[in-house]
This record gives structure tokens, sequence and C-alpha cells, in this order.
């Protein structure tokens, strides 16, 4: 009976799974102390654009963006767009600092993207409706038991949510190597079809990753692992 409690993550007020792992690096926690106070998302009102970044542009949501790889390179990619990230395990922070810091030099400073420690759900719902160009869950959490299926992210609250969020035409990504959270997030999708449209035409286009969509530390892991990927493009209506 577990299982089938009532909730999501949009009714459960709180966050599961680690804030935080092991100690940071100096060069992190300096990064932490200094540049990420300056790129955070402010703490009250509306988040748009112009807000965060001077002037109205394309507007990206990451959620749990892991180490930023993925946010930074489109960040890098589009550099005219505007990004936002949330992730709550620090250390996940401070990596994604290093590379919007220029990772040691590599590359110059990534200066569209900001960044909120804490609940991406927080953050979504003072977006906006209709804002968003782009919404990225790549890699969540599978909560694999059937008793924490209610903690996924893609369940039909946190859904409606990001389709709220999105403009017309607005492209939600979804990426996961875990069998039991594709065969969840696919039929919870079936339930969305008024406010998404499935862009796959073939298995293709959900096999193999798409132009433009970086490769996560996760998805890097699970291919060394031996495990399928699946990338899911879903258009708002």
């Amino acid at each position: 009976m577990t299982a089938y409690k009532s909730g999501d993550p949009t009714t459960l007020n709180r966050l599961y799974g680690r804030a935080k792992g092991k100690p940071l690096r100096a060069g992190q926690q300096d990064l932490v102390d200094n540049l990420l106070p300056q790129i955070a998302v402010p703490v009250e009102g509306d988040i748009t654009a112009d807000r965060l970044f001077g002037y109205d542009r394309p507007l990206h949501f990451e959620i749990g963006f892991g180490g930023g790889e993925h946010m930074a390179g489109r960040a890098d990619m589009l550099p005219d767009h505007g990004f936002i990230g949330a992730e709550p395990f620090v250390n996940g922070v401070a990596q994604a600092l290093v590379h919007l810091s220029g990772d040691h030099g590599a590359h110059p400073p990534l200066g569209n993207v900001r960044i909120h420690h804490g609940d991406a759900l927080e953050i979504l719902r003072r977006i906006p409706d209709g804002t968003l160009s782009f919404a990225y869950l790549l890699h969540p959490d599978p909560w694999p038991k059937a008793r924490h299926a209610k903690r996924r992210m893609m369940n039909d609250g946190p859904v409606d949510l990001i389709a709220a969020k999105m403009k017309p035409g607005g492209e939600f990504r979804f990426g996961t190597d875990h069998p039991v959270y594709l065969a969840h997030a696919l039929m919870v999708m079936r339930r969305h079809r008024h406010q998404f449209e499935w862009l796959a035409q073939d298995a293709k286009d959900f096999l193999v990753r798409p132009g433009g969509w970086p490769e996560t530390r996760y998805e890097a892991k699970a291919r060394v692992q031996g495990h399928e990927v699946w990338y899911f493009r879903y258009r708002r209506i």
C-alpha cells in the first residue's frame, strides 16, 4: 500500500537524497564562497531573463544539473541565451562553478548562467507561466523502489508545472539510463499528450544522443557500466 500513497515532489515539500558528499577542495570552496553569490538566483520575486541577465532572451532551466557539464556545454553553445540551473548537492554546485569559471583557464568564463543551490521546484514556481524555451531533466535519481515512486521528479505534478512554465513550441528534454524510471516516465508522459508532443519518429531518435545535447558525467558513467541510455525530446503544444 505504501507505493500508492498520494503525492509527488510538488506536494511532498521536501528534498530527498544527499546535500553534501566529500569535503570540497580549496579552489571549489573559494568558488562557492565568492562566485556563487554573484550568480545566484535572487531569493525572492519573479525569475525572468530580463531580471537575471539585463534583457529578454530565450530562457533555459535545468532541474538537478549534477556536475554542470550539460548546463555549461549548452551555455557555451548558446551565448545569447540565458540558463538557470538548480541543484541541492553542494559538490555538484562546486563542480558546476568550476566549469562556469572557465575550467582553470581552459576557456573564458560563462556569464549567461545563474544557479540556485537548492530545490528546483522553488525556482520553477517563481518563473512566470509561458516563459521557458527549454527545460531539462537529465539522469534524475531513479528512486527505483515502488514505495519511493512519488519522489521521482517525472510525475504528474512536476510535469504540469513544467508545462505551465514553457512557451508553446518550447522543448522539454529528459534522459535516463534506468529501465524502471524509463517505464515510469513513459507512463507519465502518455498522460500529458495534451501538453507535450513526443519528437520521435523511430528508435534512433531516443537511442542516440541528439546533436546539441552535451554528455553528463552520469551518462558517461552509465555507459562505462554497460547501461543503455535513452533520450527524449518533447515539444510544448
